[in-house]
């Protein structure tokens, strides 16, 4: 897990880099100006000036958008992260099945989430310091997602892809604790692009892992696909939708415990089920 002092870093680094891709390319060239008056390098320093003056320019930004020393910034860090540890903080219902796993997390679990109707979910998970990989197939979705966690400072463990689902997953270095799954990506899916995904998702599953499908923002239905996992186990859960009365907040599927082949390398988030 990355020190205070990398995620002050990585803050500076995203809030400084989000800037320069918001600047028109002459305001980045008179800040480079800038920075080249301001050195008065010789040329037979041209590496060494080159280094100098990327860090001017990024000083010079960080002065303009007023960023906080380290010491300030480590005062409010625990404040800023118990409020982005809180679903309510990103609008997710206490309802949400996401909610009832919080507390089997650990810091650097493996999160595959997939789908682009669940941005509320990625940001909450990445709170408890998981190690998340998002991968949709429509890069604004992608390209949003990726503005937002940075804007929270909460990218330093968040991988994005733009992906062809079904036909692509990236690599896992380590078995995947926990699988999200936007619904309403699915419903978007030929059948057997949908089968491909889901199956690909189960076999970079660990042992002890769980899948969640989300009705996500168009509002699927997560029972439609439970079909899919023949041989798993649906967790029940506080407030669960078994008799479609109800709107559905989603589902949570683990597999058998002898199905389960794959070494984990943290806690099992599975549980019993009822």
């Amino acid at each position: 897990m990355p020190s205070l002092k990398q995620q002050y870093q990585e803050y500076l680094f995203q809030r400084i880099e989000n800037h320069k891709n918001s600047l028109p390319r002459d305001e980045l060239l008179l800040l480079g100006d800038e920075a080249a008056g301001e050195l008065h390098s010789e040329e037979s320093q041209f590496v060494l000036t080159e280094v100098l003056m990327a860090e001017t320019v990024d000083r010079h930004i960080s002065k303009r958008l007023g960023l906080p020393s380290y010491k300030k910034w480590r005062k409010n860090f625990s404040e800023v992260r118990a409020a982005q540890r809180a679903p309510v903080h990103w609008g997710i219902s206490s309802a949400n099945p996401i909610v009832h796993l919080l507390p089997r997390l650990e810091p650097e679990d493996q999160v595959l989430v997939i789908g682009g109707g669940v941005h509320a979910e990625v940001c909450l998970l990445a709170a408890y310091d998981t190690t998340i990989t998002f991968i949709d197939g429509d890069i604004a979705s992608v390209d949003q997602l990726e503005t937002r966690v940075a804007g929270e400072s909460l990218s330093s463990r968040f991988h994005s892809y733009v992906a062809s689902l079904g036909t692509w997953m990236p690599p896992f270095e380590t078995a995947v604790n926990l699988v999200v799954i936007d619904g309403g990506t699915l419903a978007h899916l030929s059948t057997g692009g949908r089968h491909s995904l889901l199956q690909q998702a189960r076999d970079v599953t660990g042992r002890g892992g769980v899948h969640v499908i989300l009705p996500g923002d168009g509002g699927a239905t997560p029972e439609a696909y439970v079909s899919h996992y023949p041989d798993w186990d649906r967790e029940w859960i506080p407030g669960d939708n078994r008799t479609g009365k109800t709107r559905s907040m989603g589902v949570i599927l683990g597999p058998p415990e002898e199905q389960n082949d794959i070494p984990r390398q943290a806690m099992p988030l599975a549980s019993s089920s009822g």
